[in-house]
């Protein structure tokens, strides 16, 4: 049995996800692959622990605080490749950014080999189940351009402003 519940943020109703024990997800409301880590039944239980502890990590979030990922239990439902993507976003620090390119070079240093697709290491970080905990929105373009966030990069762009990320360099891309 898998659990559900929801919670106010600043970026939009929020939904966690739980196996009882862990948080599984976390989902910006319209979110691209929203509840993907849930499977059959679920059932909404809003006073489990983590659902607790996971509500009181994201409150002191968006009043500023820095709380760090592994100060929850986590459990991340994913390939070996998609958790070592994922290890890689917890390392990177508030307030900052990296490329994918450079997420791919980590993770090819990582692997022992010479290059990494930057499309693969998008894939992975589009997937991340944990969105705002796993912070995938401190990703960009090599280019400075501001994309690939499943949760909108309005949403993107509200999440690095609150961390008092450099938005000098960065952009959103002119749609096609």
């Amino acid at each position: 049995m898998e659990f559900f519940t929801t919670h106010p943020s600043p970026v939009g109703r929020l939904t966690l996800g739980s196996d009882g024990q862990y948080l599984i997800g976390l989902w910006i409301e319209g979110q691209k692959y929203f509840g993907s880590t849930l499977g059959g039944a679920v059932s909404e239980k809003g006073d489990l622990p983590v659902f607790m502890a996971a509500k009181e990590w994201l409150e002191r979030y968006f009043a500023g605080e820095r709380p760090r990922p592994d100060t929850l239990p986590l459990c991340l439902k994913g390939s070996i490749f998609q958790q070592r993507v994922w290890k890689l976003l917890c390392e990177i620090p508030y307030g900052e950014v990296t490329t994918y390119g450079m997420l791919a070079s980590k993770v090819a240093e990582q692997m022992k080999r010479h290059s990494m697709s930057g499309q693969a290491v998008g894939g992975a970080v589009g997937r991340n189940p944990l969105s705002i905990i796993i912070p995938c929105h401190r990703v960009v373009g090599s280019d400075g351009s501001l994309t690939g966030y499943a949760g909108g990069i309005n949403t993107k762009v509200s999440l690095l402003k609150l961390e008092g990320a450099d938005l000098t360099n960065l952009y959103v891309p002119k749609k096609k």
